[in-house]
């Protein structure tokens, strides 16, 4: 149903850096920046924006999905369809940002919103998950403390000192429903010797606790909170494979690659039983503000991307108490000039 409309669209790229307010540490490392690319796709004077993080887990650079990016506004210039240009990317960052930077610009060119085309109420204010860096216990805590109040607090563990670690911050924001992430950090015995202290505390969910490959050891494995898959789940195509593994998946734009597809999985997931985290990468609100319609469907949301940075985009999202705040009217996927 997306048409160039008789025109030949226009492809802009940029990969920026940017500086994040502290450390973000998880199991495989640590970042200080957010690197991401914007798409700027036009049609004349009209521009839609999409953002994405190409992610070096599932081998991607910037310079490959700029790369990426330069191939398909090349097939644009030709007259290529915008949807089958599309359809030459593989899921993951760079048909994110395409296909993102599509839905602007079609709601900023007809002047029909995402929210009339989706027919569904824009998203208002939700609560979001807000992350405690990897780090000693004592740190943990003291990062917990600061956001006490937040209804849901991711805490990334390895498998160094889980126990001690996710008992540091269950103590120090006792009110909060906690998602445990280790990254494929574990092992099934350190999945099984932290039955315990997930029992003990207020465990909404453990996302990902083995590597995407080797996580056989989950099939029909009861445990005491959900599990989710994320690396082990990109696209609606992968649902099946992991249904007998996991009782929820994270949907999110940089794996299923773009907001097509992470509707049609969202869905796909709901009608199977599964549950669904709307989740993101370290990001830009612009990154942000497709999701929040994922969000407005699953069962909860960890969007804090623009919290961890120094500056985020003006007009963007705000995150205060744990609550992420929608973007300011024209930001993303509305008619009408930007904030």
């Amino acid at each position: 149903m997306r048409e160039n409309a008789g025109v030949n669209l226009g492809l802009r790229i940029r990969a920026e850096r940017l500086p994040l307010r502290a450390p973000f540490r998880i199991s495989r490392g640590v970042k200080t920046h957010a690197e991401v690319v914007v798409a700027e796709l036009f049609d004349g004077e009209v521009i839609g924006r999409g953002e994405c993080v190409p992610y070096a887990r599932y081998g991607e650079t910037l310079d490959g999905v700029a790369a990426l990016l330069a191939a398909a506004g090349d097939r644009l210039r030709s007259g290529m369809p915008v949807e089958a240009v599309l359809g030459l990317l593989p899921a993951g960052a760079a048909r994110n940002a395409l296909d993102c930077a599509l839905w602007d610009l079609e709601a900023r060119r007809s002047g029909v919103s995402v929210s009339a085309r989706l027919d569904r109420a824009a998203p208002g204010v939700l609560a979001t998950a807000v992350t405690i860096s990897l780090d000693h216990p004592d740190a943990m805590a003291a990062a917990a403390r600061a956001v006490a109040d937040a209804p849901l607090i991711k805490v990334k563990l390895d498998a160094g000192q889980p126990a001690d670690c996710l008992e540091a911050v269950a103590t120090a924001a006792p009110a909060a429903r906690l998602i445990v992430d280790p990254n494929e950090g574990w092992t099934l015995p350190v999945l099984m010797a932290m039955t315990d202290p997930v029992s003990r505390f207020n465990v909404a969910m453990v996302e990902q606790p083995l590597p995407a490959g080797a996580d056989e050891g989950l099939e029909g494995l009861a445990y005491p909170a959900p599990i989710c898959a994320d690396e082990s789940v990109h696209v609606t195509a992968d649902l099946d494979q992991v249904a007998g593994r996991y009782q929820m998946v994270n949907v999110k734009l940089d794996k299923a690659g773009g907001l097509t597809e992470a509707l049609a999985m969202t869905r796909r997931a709901r009608a199977m039983g599964l549950g669904v985290l709307a989740g993101c990468m370290v990001c830009s609100s612009l990154a942000i503000a497709p999701m929040l319609w994922i969000a407005d469907l699953a069962d909860a949301a960890d969007l804090d991307g623009p919290w961890w940075l120094s500056e985020d985009r003006a007009g963007g999202c705000r995150v205060d108490q744990g609550l992420i705040h929608p973007p300011q009217p024209g930001f993303w996927g509305e008619p009408g000039p930007r904030p």
